[in-house]
């Protein structure tokens, strides 16, 4: 189906919106009354903006307070309804949406409503108009779609239909299997927005807090199945109010839009991209820092060996068990020190999986290859960290670790014996459990969309964290079997570095034996206050001296209905910190109650805090 977005969706002036809407690959625009009247720009060379970059423009938005008003008010309002007809040919636009009244003049009379529509219907015909009536859920007298709908039906004008929008109909409830009564080519215009589910009022709700197919809680995909239920053909156009989209790029945020919609037109079956190819582990982490030095001797204290060197790159490879940690020097870029620029994906199909990402608008990253390396597909994710669809050790398919010709006198790095760090079979370093990679703080949404589509991730609940300075917001995606965990992140605020921080967390069967080894061979724990485990102590049983050995070694202490979590953290490296975890039982989350302590130490280190 064709694809539109509203231009007060997107930031910027008129011609960045349309530009941004263009690039993005959309059909056409709805233009927002606000975004003209501040254009320098006629209306005759709007139209041609939009028609030189591909575009059409399918609704001018909007007209309100039209309808069951006194007749000196309808009088006037008729007039000013004339000017925007007119207004509307010199655009080249020949469908208007007019909002059901908030006016405190409109009267409760449906019979009026539909009289005062009908001869505004006449007038738009005149000028080759038709009016898109559609219930505000905040409307004085009509805020639902069949209430519209009814008035529409009694007016019984040609040029006369309803426009539905998925926010007013499913804020209020409403359920979306009546439309399919509505015959399709009285359904003029379809607007598409989701939100999250909050208690509030639902005019601040709508205003602030909506957002993009996919990205809330609201079933839009339900809807939009009824609408093609009933016979509707027009696009499906986006109009989202959200006061972060209003301020971030307008393009990166277009190219998440029209990614929302295609989402949208897969689920019901209107349109087919390449199948989605869930990943089934991690195959490596890539950090980059300026100077080597520090991260080896972290990375060793770990555990981990550095068994491999990239045969024309200066990149490591460090490894324990199924754990492998890429370490790539690069003094240039990197000058700010340790960064997580890269993750491997072990995925059962790399093509099919990046065949997927790049329909779905991900980026493919250019990169440079020697003849012999293997060839790898990368795409970026919204915060710029780069993602490799591998395949690790199987036969017939590209295989990175050929790469990277084994050190002389080094193992695999997968054997049971004691490696670097002095840390025994048990304590050992398996794999990575997880990682957490904070977001830039107008991206949060779009990453969770990217990772659910591109990447075929599953979404958990949003989690908020108190942070010393504000709130910080956090969402897992996952695979279906929980082998690859990602915890997408925003910090307190636009400006806030230390919430940028990311880290990867390797997963041990005894947290304990691995701290110990851990501070063995020098590694610094991040201090944990003893407030929290004169707290620990009274919320859960522990065995005798069991709270004093977690006191000892930094370790702290969660436990969920499946199982319990056991985990420490180092220092902070530039922006990298390592996680080590233990979970038994099942346990599904992350520590979240354990959040605040993390993030306040982090914070009590920080430069010019000591």
């Amino acid at each position: 189906m064709r694809t539109s977005i509203a231009t007060v969706s997107l930031s910027g002036s008129l011609t960045e919106k349309l530009t941004a809407a263009a690039s993005a690959g959309f059909d056409g625009v709805e233009i927002f009354e606000n975004d003209l009247l501040a254009s320098p720009l006629t209306p005759e060379e709007i139209r041609a903006r939009t028609a030189d970059l591909g575009l059409t423009i399918d609704l001018y938005q909007p007209m309100r307070d039209i309808e069951a008003v006194p007749p000196k008010e309808f009088e006037r309002n008729l007039r000013r309804a004339e000017h925007k007809f007119r207004l509307m040919n010199r655009l080249g636009t020949d469908t208007v949406l007019v909002c059901s009244s908030v006016s405190p003049l409109a009267v409760d009379d449906d019979a009026l409503a539909a009289e005062h529509l009908h001869r505004l219907a006449e007038s738009a015909q005149e000028h080759g108009v038709r009016v898109a009536y559609e219930a505000l859920a905040w409307g004085r007298h009509v805020s639902t779609y069949e209430h519209a709908w009814r008035i529409v039906e009694a007016a019984g004008h040609p040029a006369l239909g309803t426009c539905l929008d998925s926010f007013h109909i499913l804020a209020r409830g409403c359920d979306p299997k009546g439309i399919e009564s509505i015959p399709g080519e009285k359904i003029f215009f379809l607007q598409l927005a989701d939100a999250p589910l909050m208690a509030m009022d639902v005019l601040q709700w709508s205003r602030h807090y909506r957002c993009f197919p996919g990205q809330g809680g609201l079933d839009v995909t339900g809807l939009v199945r009824h609408v093609i239920d009933a016979g509707y053909t027009g696009p499906l156009s986006l109009e989202v109010f959200n006061d972060v989209f209003r301020q971030a790029d307008a393009g990166p945020t277009a190219v998440d839009a029209r990614r929302s919609l295609m989402l949208l037109q897969e689920a019901p079956g209107i349109a087919a991209p390449p199948a989605p190819v869930q990943p089934t582990g991690f195959a490596f982490a890539e950090l980059t820092t300026p100077d080597a030095a520090t991260v080896s001797s972290l990375l060793g204290a770990l555990g981990l060996a550095r068994t491999a060197r990239h045969r024309s790159k200066p990149v490591e490879l460090w490894e324990r068990g199924d754990a492998r940690i890429l370490v790539t020097t690069d003094p240039v870029r990197h000058r700010d020190g340790l960064a997580l620029a890269a993750l491997g994906l072990e995925s059962p199909d790399p093509e099919g999986a990046a065949a997927r990402a790049e329909s779905l608008l991900a980026p493919v990253l250019p990169r440079y290859r020697a003849p012999q390396d293997a060839p790898l597909d990368a795409v970026a994710a919204p915060d710029g960290v780069e993602i490799f669809f591998c395949a690790t050790d199987r036969a017939g398919l590209p295989n990175w670790r050929e790469d990277f010709p084994p050190l002389t006198g080094t193992g695999t790095g997968t054997g049971t014996g004691t490696g670097a760090g002095g840390l025994d079979p048990r304590g050992a370093v398996l794999r990575i459990d997880h990682l957490a990679l904070t977001q830039p703080w107008h991206q949060f949404d779009e990453a969770a969309l990217f990772h659910r589509t591109v990447l075929g991730l599953r979404p958990q609940e949003s989690v908020d964290v108190a942070d010393p300075y504000g709130l910080l917001r956090s969402r897992a995606v996952t695979n279906d079997d929980g082998r690859v965990r990602i915890a997408l992140g925003i910090g307190p605020g636009p400006a806030d570095d230390a919430g940028r921080a990311q880290h990867i967390a390797l997963a041990t069967d005894d947290v304990i034996a691995a701290a110990r080894a851990f501070q063995d061979a020098g590694g610094r724990p991040l201090p944990v206050p003893p407030n929290y485990y004169d707290d620990l102590a009274a919320r859960f049983e522990f065995a005798p001296g069991e709270t004093e050995t977690y006191r000892e070694l930094g370790i702290l202490y969660d436990r969920d209905e499946y199982g319990t979590f056991r985990h420490f953290y180092t220092e902070t490296v530039g922006r990298v910190f390592f996680e080590v975890v233990q979970r038994e039982g099942g346990y599904r989350g992350y520590g979240a109650q354990n959040a605040p302590v993390r993030l306040a130490a982090q914070h009590a280190l920080r430069p010019g805090r000591r």
